[in-house]
């Protein structure tokens, strides 16, 4: 019966993630599901799962609830009862369930829908953690480490040594004396650390529209590289004419008036390089996320010179996402391009609306970087 219930299991699950496979896009670009997540797993709606449900047979075929009446009469005292505004549809509901569906898990079916690369771990972490392996046998333990083909072995051999064994009735009742344990052992082996360093420009041109594209855009980000990675770290920067780091509910509801100088990011971004995530103990990933507006051209040129001299040498990648917003100008991400465009370690992605998230996030993930 319990091999039954978890093939059905097993064969639901695939159904689930086949439907989530199916309609992920969708899921992508609607911030809904951000609502429902949990510390380790995410509750989607999935409308196209039928529920089981009971059937009326005929009414030629009488039984239960016929008899005299026509369809429409009251039921009980035989008045009409007082009716509510509108009328009573006849079509069949949509049904809608959620399934509870673990980040790993959304995190694998979103690197096979997006055909995105392993990421290829930088350079060696120097932080070591330690993990439980089984690694031996032992006569003494709890029950549920017994090691079953181990315990069968010894009471197979005492009753073949003590002549008890039958070949006609090949009967073996292990003793106390031939169980065995698995044992085990702490193993410290190194750790992949990663640190994702946020920065959203909150100026006065960034809407709330734009701000809800980053938040969307950024929880699949994490998503992605918290399965590629042991440890991940986020760090938050928001900026106008000054950056500043913050916590991750005041990063998406901040919005300032002021003007913009993206270089006051990256020399915190710069500094905070440089006080916590040694490049060679850490795969470092800074996003920016921006309107393309920048007070200055001069100041272009001073983000430009601190990426190439003080944050590339340093990190996995940089990553640049240009929301598109009626009031910014988008001439960052030319210029971006324009003087690092040859430089593979700098991805640059244009984000006219939600639909375009999905080919942003391939942007950002697709070099397995």
């Amino acid at each position: 019966m319990s091999l039954k219930i978890d093939r059905d299991h097993s064969r639901f699950r695939q159904i689930v993630r086949g439907k989530i496979r199916k309609n992920l896009r969708q899921y992508i670009t609607q911030g809904e599901m951000l609502g429902r997540k949990g510390k380790d797993v995410v509750s989607i709606p999935i409308p196209q799962i039928d529920i089981p449900r009971f059937v009326y047979g005929d009414q030629q075929r009488g039984g239960v609830g016929q008899g005299d009446g026509n369809v429409g009469d009251s039921v009980g005292s035989g008045e009409q009862q007082p009716g509510g505004p509108g009328q009573a549809g006849q079509g069949e509901g949509q049904h809608a369930i959620e399934v509870d569906v673990s980040l790993d898990e959304l995190a694998d079916i979103l690197g096979e829908e997006l055909e995105l690369p392993a990421i290829e771990n930088k350079g060696q972490s120097r932080i070591r953690a330690k993990k439980e392996r089984y690694t031996g046998i032992r006569r003494v333990g709890p029950e549920s480490l017994k090691h079953f083909k181990r315990t069968y072995r010894e009471a197979l051999k005492r009753a073949i040594a003590s002549g008890t064994y039958d070949v006609r009735r090949p009967m073996i009742l292990p003793q106390h004396e031939d169980k065995r344990f698995r044992s085990w052992k702490d193993q410290s082996e190194p750790v992949a650390n990663a640190v994702i360093i946020y920065m959203m420009d909150v100026s006065g041109s960034m809407g709330e529209d734009q701000k809800e594209i980053v938040r969307i855009e950024s929880f699949w980000i994490d998503t992605w590289l918290r399965r590629q990675y042991t440890g991940l770290e986020s760090r938050y920067i928001i900026h106008d004419a000054v950056a500043r780091e913050v916590d991750r509910d005041t990063f998406f509801h901040t919005r300032e008036s002021g003007g913009t100088m993206i270089s006051s990011a990256y020399r915190l971004v710069n500094r905070m390089i440089d006080d916590h995530y040694p490049p060679e103990e850490w795969n470092i990933y800074p996003f920016h996320f921006s309107d393309g507006d920048n007070w200055s051209m001069d100041d272009t040129l001073s983000c430009i010179t601190l990426l190439k001299e003080s944050i590339l040498p340093r990190v996995n990648m940089f990553a640049y996402g240009q929301v598109e917003s009626p009031y910014g100008s988008g001439q960052f991400i030319k210029d971006l391009r324009e003087h690092l465009g040859t430089d593979e370690r700098v991805v640059t992605s244009e984000i006219p609306d939600r639909e375009g998230i999905v080919g942003s996030i391939k942007d950002f993930l697709g070099k397995g970087r």
